[in-house]
C-alpha cells in the first residue's frame, strides 16, 4: 500500500469486511508495527518519533475505550492533560466541545450510564480537544442517529476548511461521496483504487454511476454483488 493525503484533504477508506482497513489505521497510529515500510504523519515518522506524531493527530478508533467510572468532563480533562494542556485551555475548550456534541446535560454524568451514540461523541471531543492537524477516523458514524450524522458530516468539511487532514475510514458509502475528495479502496490487504470519483470510474470501467456501483464492481472478483451489496447495506 502506498497513499498520501493532502493537507485539508478528507480521504475516504473503503473495503469489504475484513479487507484490511482497521488494520491499516492501526499501523498509522503505531498500535501495530508495520512488518515493512513507513507511515509519516504530519512530517513525523511514526515509529521514530511517536510523541510528536501523536501530538499533531486526533485518533477515533473502530472501538473507542472510555474510563467509564469517569464523567464526561473528567474523561476529557484525562485526555487534554496527556496532551499536556495548559487548564486554563482546558476550562474553556472543555465546555465548547460538550455544547458543539450535544453532550452539555450530561457532563456530570458519569459515562457508564451513556449510550452508545453518546460515548461515540465524547470520543469524538475527545480527538479534537488537542485542535489536531490531523484526524484519523474508523468508521465514526456507528452508533450516531441521523442528526449527529449530519452534524457531523458539517464538522468534517468545517474542519477540511480550516486545514485539517481527515482520514475517514467508512462503511457508509454515501457519506465518502459526499464529504470525500478522494477515495481509496482496499480489497484483500491492498489499495486496488485511489482517487476521484472520476478516477474511479475510469479504473472500474464505467462512464456514470453511485460510488456504490464502483465500489461493487471493483471488489467484486467473482463474488456475487448481491452478496457485497447486502454486507454493505447492513451499515
Amino acid at each position: 500500500m502506498n497513499l498520501e493525503v493532502q493537507p485539508g484533504e478528507i480521504y475516504g477508506f473503503l473495503g469489504p469486511n475484513g479487507a484490511g482497513k482497521t488494520t491499516t489505521i492501526r499501523v498509522m497510529m503505531g498500535i501495530l508495527k508495520p512488518t515493512s515500510g513507513s507511515v509519516t504523519l504530519g512530517g513525523y515518522d511514526v515509529e521514530r518519533e511517536p510523541e510528536m506524531a501523536k501530538a499533531i493527530t486526533g485518533f477515533v478508533p473502530d472501538r473507542p475505550f472510555i474510563y467509564e467510572k469517569l464523567s464526561g468532563t473528567e474523561f476529557l480533562k484525562f485526555v487534554g492533560s496527556l496532551h499536556r494542556l495548559d487548564p486554563d485551555v482546558l476550562r474553556h475548550r472543555i465546555p465548547s466541545l460538550l455544547e458543539q456534541f450535544e453532550l452539555t446535560p450530561w457532563k456530570d454524568e458519569l459515562v457508564e450510564s451513556y449510550s452508545h451514540g453518546m460515548k461515540q461523541r465524547l470520543v469524538l471531543s475527545a480527538s479534537l480537544i488537542h485542535q489536531p492537524k490531523i484526524l484519523i477516523a474508523d468508521e465514526p458514524m456507528v452508533g450516531i442517529d441521523p442528526k449527529g450524522a449530519r452534524a457531523l458530516k458539517d464538522l468534517f468539511l468545517s474542519l477540511a476548511k480550516q486545514g485539517t487532514t481527515i482520514f475517514l475510514s467508512t462503511h457508509s458509502i454515501g457519506v465518502a461521496e459526499e464529504v470525500c475528495q478522494r477515495i481509496g479502496i482496499i480489497h484483500k490487504g491492498k489499495l486496488i483504487a485511489s482517487g476521484t470519483m472520476a478516477d474511479l470510474h475510469r479504473l472500474a470501467k464505467m462512464e456514470e454511476g453511485k460510488l456504490e456501483s464502483v465500489f461493487l464492481e471493483l471488489t467484486r472478483d467473482g463474488t456475487s454483488p448481491v452478496e457485497y451489496a447486502r454486507n454493505v447495506n447492513r451499515y
